[in-house]
């Protein structure tokens, strides 16, 4: 096959992926059954939940971050994940191939990276989130975040020191108490 040929099909596959809602300036998974994909934050949700520039909505996988508007520290939360995927950020979407890929609410079941850093994890470590294991199944991350939420509790960081009802159940998400 001449390289003209080869040219040819790329650009079809590159207008494929377009139409298929990839332009949103995310790229899909690597060949070889990498799960990363490119995406841009177009605004955060919430603690826990991104909005990426294609409208598809992100929860971070393994955790729980306090709810905005009935828990102590959601606003916080909401800051915290802000303050580390600001509108406009570009980031990887990690699929984690042992857990589901959406939630019941249709949103991608995701390990958010800026750089090199994962967000997920940080979250935990700065008390702004809990590991959260959906059905008890642990994934990739989930030694990772036991040890940031052990961390997080012995600083006393975040919630952990500024909500006197904080507990950690990680079979129901975190339980920071009223607003």
């Amino acid at each position: 096959m001449g390289p003209e040929r080869l040219t040819v099909r790329a650009l079809v596959v590159a207008l494929l992926l377009v139409a298929a809602g990839c332009g949103d300036g995310a790229a899909p998974p690597a060949a070889g059954g990498d799960e990363r994909e490119q995406a841009t934050v177009a605004w955060v949700n919430d603690g826990d939940t991104l909005t990426l520039t294609g409208g598809a909505k992100v929860r971070l996988v393994q955790i729980d971050a306090p709810e905005l508007q009935t828990d102590c520290y959601g606003h916080a939360a909401l800051r915290a994940l802000m303050g580390l995927t600001p509108k406009g950020t570009r980031v990887t979407l990690v699929r984690d191939p042992a857990l589901d890929e959406r939630d019941r609410y249709g949103r991608l079941l995701r390990y958010v990276y800026r750089g090199e850093r994962n967000v997920n994890v940080e979250l935990v470590r700065r008390g702004a989130a809990s590991p959260y294991f959906f059905r008890k199944e642990r994934g990739e991350h989930a030694g990772e975040l036991d040890a940031a939420v052990e961390e997080a509790r012995e600083k006393r960081a975040g919630y952990w020191s500024s909500c006197p009802a904080a507990e950690l159940n990680t079979g129901i998400g975190s339980v920071t108490g009223p607003a």
